[in-house]
């Protein structure tokens, strides 16, 4: 995965792939699944959802450009296996799902790993995580029409957001940057994932 997927297409942070290489790609789908986890592409992971190729969760991860020390929102846990990478890479993970059984798989994946740095809830991921805010990077796992207003409130100052946003066909993987109370949009590449549900996303 790291040899054939990843490095050919341009990832390079040696942080991410080493993280790529920790984190059991395989516990995170379902049983039968489980030999085509390390694939390149992405797998139902139940409830209408999927968990994405390796290379999208790579390149989504890398332009967070994570140090160590932040704090980061994940909205759409999925399967967990972002949030997952994120936690090798920074301080805590904040991560919020609307579907309750994906979270509760989710949890026991990261307790099985003693991924302690993950805190997870259950509620509508586009109106962020208030309480716990500002993050130093935000990681939207779902493609809407606009980028939420909260989640750009929600940003530090300086701060990155990585969110899809188009129709429900295609997206935009844009790439926002907070600083000095200006921001900046930069698409990095065409996409497509599930529809962002949410007061701030599409109807459900």
């Amino acid at each position: 995965m790291i040899e054939e997927q990843l490095v050919p297409r341009g990832i390079g942070d040696p942080r991410v792939l080493e993280a790529m290489r920790q984190v059991p790609r395989h516990l995170f789908v379902e049983d039968a699944m489980q030999a085509h986890a390390y694939g390149d592409f992405p797998l139902p992971i139940g409830s209408g959802q999927t968990i994405s190729q390796p290379y999208i969760v790579a390149l989504m991860t890398e332009a967070l450009q994570l140090k160590g020390t932040e704090r980061v929102l994940e909205i759409g846990t999925g399967s967990g296996y972002q949030a997952a990478i994120l936690s090798r890479l920074c301080l805590r993970v904040y991560t919020i799902e609307r579907i309750d059984a994906l979270v509760g798989r989710a949890r026991k994946v990261f307790d099985r790993l003693r991924y302690h740095n993950i805190v997870s809830r259950i509620d509508d991921g586009t109106e962020g995580w208030a309480a716990e805010a500002p993050f130093d990077g935000i990681l939207v796992t779902a493609g809407g029409p606009r980028i939420p207003d909260p989640l750009l409130a929600q940003l530090a100052d300086p701060g990155r957001l990585v969110i899809p946003v188009g129709d429900q066909g295609v997206q935009d993987l844009q790439l926002v940057e907070k600083r000095d109370g200006g921001l900046t949009v930069r698409t990095i590449e065409q996409v497509r994932f599930v529809d962002l549900i949410g007061a701030y996303g599409w109807p459900n």
